[in-house]
């Protein structure tokens, strides 16, 4: 296992990739220019998977890819939320959702970090399928709008997708409750 902190490999390199892939997105959206979007974020998306999968085949797990891998989902996905809100096409409600958990997890870190709290970096299964509705929930929005019954279609996913994020937001409050307390039992033992 790859586990020095600037592992350079393919998994990596892709998630990188995400990462750049992302203004070019806001900037198509901003235009409304919403293929070479759906194009764009489509990309984007495959690497999402592509990376894991050959992080797993290949046993190129790396600690740089750990941190990496869910900021590159959280600033696609938090970008695509709040320029799709602005521009009216989603629920500002649902992207209120979305950037609320967002928020809740990058400050549950910074307060475990600065409290020097170990804890790993490993999402929960919950958490894997709210960024899979998250991502579906953006692709469906930027398809044809003309094709039928997908408004109907979208609305059921807006409200799944709103259920899995605070699902998943409560769940991360549930183990960073229990971590704070497990620490602090430690802290005061003799």
């Amino acid at each position: 296992m790859g586990d020095n902190l600037l592992n350079i490999n393919i998994p990596n390199i892709l998630t990188v990739s995400r990462i750049l892939l992302t203004p070019l997105f806001v900037i198509y959206l901003v235009k409304g220019m919403f293929h070479f979007a759906l194009l764009v974020f489509t990309i984007a998306a495959i690497s999402d998977g592509l990376d894991g999968l050959l992080a797993r085949y290949f046993n190129q797990y790396s600690v740089l890819g750990a941190y990496l891998d869910p900021i590159a989902d959280k600033l696609l996905l938090a970008s695509a939320f709040a320029t799709l809100a602005a521009l009216k096409v989603i629920p500002a409600w649902l992207t209120i959702i979305v950037l609320s958990r967002d928020i809740l997890i990058v400050t549950g870190i910074a307060v475990f970090t600065l409290m020097s709290i170990p804890f790993e970096i490993k999402p929960s299964l919950v958490s894997k399928w709210t960024t899979v509705f998250q991502f579906l929930t953006i692709f469906l929005t930027l398809l044809d709008p003309k094709i039928p019954g997908i408004y109907i279609f979208k609305s059921s996913m807006f409200w799944m997708t709103a259920g899995l994020t605070t699902t998943s937001g409560l769940h991360y409050v549930y183990f960073a409750l229990n971590a704070l307390q497990s620490a602090s039992g430690k802290n005061q033992k003799p």
